[in-house]
């Protein structure tokens, strides 16, 4: 499957001051991954448009930026409810470390017997831990993306889990 060159890391949610600065929820590891990163990008006119940020720092669980042309509130408010982006490149991920993204479509996998369960549609996050949406041929089932269930993940094969007894039936 082909990976993603830009990848979801967060939204505007609000502006921060009145001189165009904009508070972002972080959709990555952490706050401080989306502070450190020198651009983000915003879906325009059908593409991909790079803002710099001129600075960043994180405020509790948010992210307080100044981006490059975005110099009032009218300017920040007019991007309220964006979804930004990161190019992959810009990231760098440890040995054993990969973007939700790219799990999407994965085939998810019995570690003990091999027995393929369907395919991950979608990763649901609600704080304490992650969420995986299964599309089997018996509808969606929803797995806990927890040490208990998730076995392991190999990028390139699929992501293999223990489920408990009844969460694949009917």
């Amino acid at each position: 499957m082909e990976k993603k060159v830009y990848i979801e890391c967060g939204k505007i949610i609000n502006t921060h001051g009145f001189r165009g600065g904009v508070k972002l929820e972080s959709w990555c590891n952490t706050p401080s991954d989306l502070a450190s990163l020198g651009r983000i990008f915003i879906i325009e006119n059908g593409g991909y448009a790079e803002k710099k940020v001129i600075k960043a720092s994180v405020f509790k669980q948010f992210v307080i930026a100044e981006l490059e042309g975005v110099s009032d509130m009218d300017a920040a408010m007019a991007l309220k409810n964006t979804v930004i982006y990161a190019a992959r490149e810009d990231f760098s991920l440890e040995d054993g470390e990969f973007f939700i993204s790219d799990l999407v479509g994965l085939p998810v996998i019995d570690a003990d017997s091999g027995k393929v369960y369907g395919r991950l549609s979608e990763t649901i996050n609600r704080g304490a831990s992650d969420i995986y949406v299964v599309s089997t041929e018996l509808g969606e089932r929803m797995i806990p993306a927890v040490d208990e269930f998730i076995d392991r993940i190999d990028i390139e094969k699929g992501i293999y889990i223990r489920p408990i007894a009844g969460m694949f039936d009917d």
